[in-house]
């Protein structure tokens, strides 16, 4: 479902604990500015913001940040280790959630950054029509995270996951 302000504590509990615990990033909250500001930062134009819930668990995320020129950046894809798997698709459906959200809204190409260390992230984007990419041939408007090495990219249109 989309985010609203009543997920904040869940959401950033999530990611943070997943960069750090399971990443081993030394990062925080207060270092990612746009985790106060979902709405504001991700969720208008093209982009938007999911979470996968378990009840009332946030057990997974995803966002879809507008970076112009009907290109969006994913971002924010962290789904809880318990979650993980064939077995709940979490992963796969919250990605389906934005691809086709992206469709619907006119979007050209869909771009992310990830780091050399996370494989199973590469092979689960390679799986589901993701290119890989070099760093020179993403649009000026993406937004660098200084741990990203890896970039990827798909047209939802001509791409579609189904």
């Amino acid at each position: 479902m989309p985010y609203q302000p009543r997920h904040f504590e869940a959401t950033t509990t999530l990611i943070v604990s997943i960069q750090r615990d399971e990443f081993g990033f030394d990062i925080d909250l207060e270092r990612q500015p746009d985790l106060s500001a979902i709405p504001e930062f991700y969720q208008h134009g093209a982009g938007n913001f999911w979470v996968a819930l378990d009840g009332d668990t946030v057990v997974g995320t995803i966002a879809l940040k507008d970076i112009g020129e009907h290109n969006v950046a994913l971002r924010k894809m962290f789904v809880a280790a318990d979650y993980r798997g064939a077995g709940w698709n979490i992963a796969a459906n919250l990605l389906k959630t934005a691809v086709r959200w992206a469709e619907q809204h006119a979007v050209k190409c869909i771009f992310l950054g990830t780091t050399e260390k996370f494989r199973a992230a590469h092979r689960f984007y390679e799986k589901h029509g993701f290119t890989l990419i070099d760093k020179a041939s993403l649009p000026a408007s993406f937004l660098f995270m200084p741990v990203d090495t890896r970039f990827y990219r798909l047209d939802p249109v001509a791409d579609p996951i189904r």
